[in-house]
């Protein structure tokens, strides 16, 4: 059988300073009948614009704030709000957990989904799946879905008044994305999704990184100051669209398995984005990198304060045995190390990590 490619994305997407006052003219022909899963700080930050954005209109609209988690309890309680309230749409408002939390009660229902992200540190707006946990906590499964969310609207105001933690935590998750699917590309590894790479996905993932080099910095510096700017524009759409649909339509690597083998520790105090930076640098000397596209990626990293040392994810290269339990279990059988080319060995692995932590140390005495 020929090899199928194929892509998916959300099937709108709408970004601006105050898109949010916008909400009702670019969303209202999905249905009359509204409920919003929100976050604490979404609620707060976005209630006043979207309702305002409803003026004059006669729409139900029903706001909840969610309990924080997306558990199966939570999502069980959403839909009953569905269906009791008779709604029509489901929008998360906030962080991942809302987003997932809102894809998860639509999907059961059968009803239509808006992502409305509030920080950009993951790629939960645009995926279709959901990370689901149970009720004390604990990872129950990945929800996956036949199809992208909707819409997805970003309201980059929103973005810029967030901790601008969590705008870098995006940048990192985002760096990996060229560098994985690239990796995935040459072994003709599957996608996310199960299906070929195609040229699009690979053309979205390259924007991606090149975006990231182009604006990171000048983004932070609008972020920390409470300001949207061109390019903060760029990176929000880095972090949100071209990372998660990118990743979505090409694949991870060993940049994502390191982070997988840093949470296999327990109790781990890095961001996913900041693992997952660190782990690109890693993933770049397993591939024998040359020195000037190394360089490229970590002066990155050091630009806009990713890490690019263990110590910076509360790590120590004089800890071989957590360093090596990372390395056993980010090349476990089924994670994504094995999409690079040759069969990565946790021995291999460790030491990348450590020649990576190395390099680091070396880079920030210049």
């Amino acid at each position: 059988m020929e090899k199928i490619r194929g892509m998916r994305a959300p099937l709108k997407y709408v970004q601006s300073k105050n898109s949010l006052l916008l909400f009702y003219n670019e969303m209202g022909y999905m249905g009359k009948r509204w409920l919003f899963i929100c976050s604490n700080s979404g609620y707060r930050n976005c209630h006043d614009k979207i309702e305002q954005s409803f003026a004059g209109q006669d729409d139900y609209r029903r706001y909840e704030v969610f309990g924080g988690v997306s558990s199966r309890s939570e999502v069980r309680r959403m839909q009953d709000i569905v269906e009791e309230d008779d709604i029509d749409v489901v929008v998360g408002v906030g962080g991942g957990a809302a987003i997932d939390t809102a894809k998860a009660t639509a999907y059961y229902e059968g009803k239509r989904v808006i992502s409305v992200p509030t920080v950009v540190a993951t790629d939960a707006p645009c995926t279709g799946l959901s990370v689901i946990y149970n009720d004390d906590g604990s990872f129950d499964q990945y929800l996956f879905y036949p199809q992208n969310p909707d819409a997805v609207i970003v309201d980059t105001q929103v973005i810029a008044n967030a901790p601008v933690k969590f705008l870098i935590d995006g940048m990192g998750d985002a760096l990996g994305t060229y560098f994985e699917g690239l990796a995935s590309l040459r072994t003709e590894s599957p996608s996310l999704e199960g299906i070929g790479i195609t040229r699009s996905g690979m053309a979205l993932a390259k924007c991606c990184y090149d975006t990231l080099v182009d604006y990171g910095s000048q983004a932070v510096t609008a972020c920390e100051h409470n300001v949207v700017t061109p390019a903060l524009e760029a990176i929000v759409e880095a972090n949100v669209y071209l990372s998660s649909v990118g990743a979505d339509n090409v694949n991870c690597a060993g940049a994502h398995s390191f982070y997988n083998g840093v949470t296999s520790l327990g109790g781990h105090k890095a961001s996913h984005g900041a693992c997952v930076a660190f782990g690109t640098l890693v993933q770049l000397i397993l591939e024998g990198a040359v020195k000037e596209l190394f360089e490229e990626v970590q002066s990155f990293c050091l630009e806009v304060g990713l890490p690019v040392t263990l110590e910076e994810l509360s790590l120590s290269c004089d800890d071989e045995e957590a360093l090596r339990t990372i390395a056993e279990n980010a090349c476990a059988e089924g994670e994504t190390i094995h999409n690079l080319a040759g069969d990565v060995t946790p021995d291999e692995l460790y030491a990348a990590i450590i020649a990576a932590d190395a390099m680091g140390k070396e880079a920030k005495q210049r």
